[in-house]
Order: C-alpha cells, then sequence, then structure tokens
C-alpha cells in the first residue's frame, strides 16, 4: 500500500475514533451503531461480547441508565482517546490500539485501552472489533458505583 494511501486511511480512522467518542459522550448511540460493521463485535472487560449493530446499541443504552449520566443535572461524561497506533494491512483493513480515559462531572472515572480491527466499507470506515480492555477507575467514580 502506497505511504499517502495508508495515511488517508489512518486519518479516516481516527476521525472513526473521535466520532464513537463524541456520539457516545452525547448519548447518540444510533449514530454509534453505525460506525460498526454490520457484522462487528464489540467486547468488553468482562468478556460479553455484542455482535451487530442492534446488539452494540442497546448495550450502550443499559449502560448508560445504569450510569445515570444524562438524568442528572450538570452531569456529563467525556472519553479522551490518545496515543492511537494504526496499522494499515490492506487497502481494506487495519488494526489499531489506543488508551483511553474517561472524566465525568465527578472527575476521574475510569481508564483503559482498545484493541480495534477496522474494514473499509461502502460507507467508509468501520469498526468490525472493539475490544474494551479496563485499566482502573475511581474509588468514588460513576464507574465504580456501577460495581456496588
Amino acid at each position: 500500500m502506497q505511504d499517502v494511501d495508508a495515511a488517508v486511511a489512518r486519518d479516516a480512522i481516527r476521525d472513526l475514533a473521535a466520532r464513537y467518542a463524541h456520539a457516545a459522550d452525547r448519548g447518540r448511540f444510533d449514530d454509534v451503531a453505525a460506525l460498526f460493521a454490520t457484522d462487528a463485535v464489540l467486547e468488553m472487560p468482562d468478556g460479553r461480547r455484542f455482535l451487530g449493530r442492534d446488539a452494540v446499541r442497546a448495550f450502550l443504552v443499559e449502560t448508560a441508565a445504569t450510569m445515570r449520566v444524562a438524568a442528572t443535572p450538570g452531569s456529563f461524561i467525556r472519553h479522551h482517546v490518545s496515543s492511537h497506533q494504526i496499522t494499515v494491512e490492506t487497502p481494506d483493513r487495519a488494526l489499531g490500539h489506543a488508551y483511553f480515559f474517561v472524566v465525568t462531572d465527578r472527575g476521574p472515572d475510569h481508564w483503559g485501552r482498545y484493541a480495534d480491527r477496522y474494514v473499509r466499507t461502502a460507507d467508509g470506515w468501520r469498526f468490525a472489533e472493539r475490544r474494551v480492555r479496563l485499566d482502573g477507575f475511581a474509588p468514588e467514580s460513576r464507574a465504580a458505583d456501577r460495581r456496588r
């Protein structure tokens, strides 16, 4: 693959990851689900796997309800993605690894890593697989509340 083609692919994949974070933080779960290939897999730290866009969306809706961020006045959630390393394997496939750090109105919440597989579709680059690994969470965080 030519360097310029790989650079264009990496830029589009970085945009994909940013769209995921922004849409998820705003509770736009249809938009998040649309960022996944139709047969994609989202794997959570506890081993649960969600296959396909509908399952991804349902999981996000359930998670938002248990965190109760949107229902609390003045509350917010922000995902920060960094050190995004992307390896373009072919014109239509790539791998990626990134760190994430989540902040809410309470302060630092949880952090971890994404391990992704990407696929280029007629609609652009999409997640073929996103594996989420949790490295830690703050004791008084919304993530800690979900574990109580």
